[in-house]
């Protein structure tokens, strides 16, 4: 199926101002993946020949039963809200794409607001921020949506898209939405223990192609996760309604405990490529984002209460399946500060595994001292969960795919190291720092056994 309609590209787009570096400032270093996906996704759009950029936020002026659109000649918005007035973005107005917008709409019996002496809101403009500083030029419309059910959203995507092929002209399309806001008990909007639901539901959605699910997605999940964006992705759906898709979740990401998702749904100008696949030794952060929550959450409570939590219920596939796993912590710089496994799965589920892991991590590593409360908020958490070892060779060794064990001789003293870990890029790195943790001579008769890591981190 050939895509032969004049919208060449849409996606989703986070719109967080702290990615913006004149608003963010150091703290952008906790957003780097979202930042660098915008600039995959700007080229990628730039290469689709857009003239125009159709944006839908969430923080437009709000009418109750009307889609809005800012009215022109001129499109300006800048971060003067957020300290950083310098920081701003101007886009002309794509008045005839407007227009046809409104008429397609009315015809559907969909009201199109036009809203004058308003700058742009944020949702839009952070986008927009990120498209002109990596080289998309162009002219705008920009959109914002209602209370109108999921079913009239969807409706006003086809209604843009019938618009986008009578004006004959490429254009682009990205919906600006965050996903859950309650990933972390310090979120903005408080902690939920089941909000990365929702994020794992839309983001696996888009990664099989199955887009058709987020429509359907629970209400009163959407409401638990405090999500921001969902009406703008079901416009985005109504708009790539019918076109063969080239879905893609480019980057996801939570560091505050609030979801950021850069995705691809169409691709289908110039410039369109293939998707990329993830490596499946790096797990995408944006599956299994429950196993890092659940870290922090086992640790912070015993740490301040000394409680030891129960696994949580209804707990996803992957919680409830059997298997070891490590849990790592490590402070805001990067440094270690506990990690302590199992090889081997010692409890029925992952979950219990997982959050007896983390407590040994956070209390029992030999190498530290057990964590203090007064470190918990500058600390960060990941998962690594093992597939069952094998037997090796040392040409089967690769630092990059497999983790290591090194058991002695009658199994005396035995050692593991994680694999895809900094700086250890070579077979002989790894070994050498594996025999050194398990005590064994270098030179010592030992027997190998390599197994995979899937790593799900904050």
């Amino acid at each position: 199926m050939a895509n032969t309609s004049s919208l060449v590209f849409a996606g989703i787009a986070p719109h967080p101002p702290i990615m913006v570096p004149e608003v963010g400032q150091e703290s952008i270093a906790e957003v780097r993946s979202s930042i660098d996906a915008m600039a995959e996704l700007a080229e990628r759009l730039t290469a689709s020949g857009a003239e125009t950029v159709v944006i839908i936020s969430p923080h437009a002026p709000l009418d109750p039963a009307a889609f809005v659109a800012y009215e022109g000649p001129q499109l300006y918005g800048d971060f003067a809200n957020f300290r950083a007035p310098t920081a701003s973005a101007l886009a002309e107005l794509d008045e005839g794409l407007l227009n046809e917008i409104s008429r397609t709409a009315a015809n559907q019996k969909l009201e199109v607001l036009r809203i004058r002496g308003f700058d742009l809101d944020h949702g839009t403009l952070v986008p927009l921020y990120f498209l002109q500083r990596n080289g998309w030029q162009g002219r705008l419309v920009a959109l914002g949506y209602n209370f109108l059910s999921n079913e009239e959203h969807v409706r006003f995507g086809n209604c843009i898209r019938r618009a986008i092929d009578e004006i004959g002209r490429p254009v682009g399309f990205v919906a600006s939405g965050d996903l859950s806001h309650r990933l972390r008990p310090e979120a903005p909007a408080g902690y939920h223990p089941k909000a990365h639901l929702f994020d794992e539901a839309v983001v696996d959605a888009i990664r099989t192609c199955s887009t058709g699910r987020i429509v359907n997605i629970d209400h009163e999940l959407r409401r638990t996760a405090g999500e921001c964006g969902f009406r703008s992705m079901l416009v985005a759906l109504g708009v790539a309604q019918g076109l063969e898709p080239s879905c893609e979740v480019i980057s996801y990401e939570a560091p505050f405990g609030v979801g950021y998702m850069v995705a691809q749904l169409v691709s289908a100008g110039r410039g369109s490529r293939p998707v990329a696949v993830a490596s499946a030794s790096r797990a995408p952060s944006s599956f299994g984002a429950e196993l890092p929550a659940l870290a922090r959450l086992t640790i912070e409570t015993f740490i301040t209460t000394g409680t030891v939590i129960t696994p949580p219920e209804n707990a996803s596939d992957l919680l409830s399946a059997r298997a070891a796993c490590f849990v790592t912590i490590k402070m805001s710089n990067g440094d270690l500060r506990g990690c302590i496994g199992t090889i081997e799965p010692v409890e029925d589920t992952l979950a219990e595994e997982l959050i007896g892991n983390a407590i040994k991590s956070a209390t029992r590593d030999p190498r530290f001292p057990p964590l203090r409360a007064n470190e918990l908020p500058n600390l960060k958490y990941s998962v690594d969960v093992l597939s069952a070892p094998e037997p090796a060779q040392l040409e089967d060794l690769d630092p990059n795919q497999y983790g290591v064990i090194v058991e002695e001789e009658g199994g005396t003293n035995r050692g593991l190291l994680l694999p895809h870990l900094e700086g250890v890029d070579t077979v002989a790195k790894q070994l050498e720092i594996t025999y050194r943790k398990a005590g064994i001579t270098p030179g010592t008769p030992v027997k190998l056994f390599r197994f995979r890591a899937d790593r799900y981190s904050e």
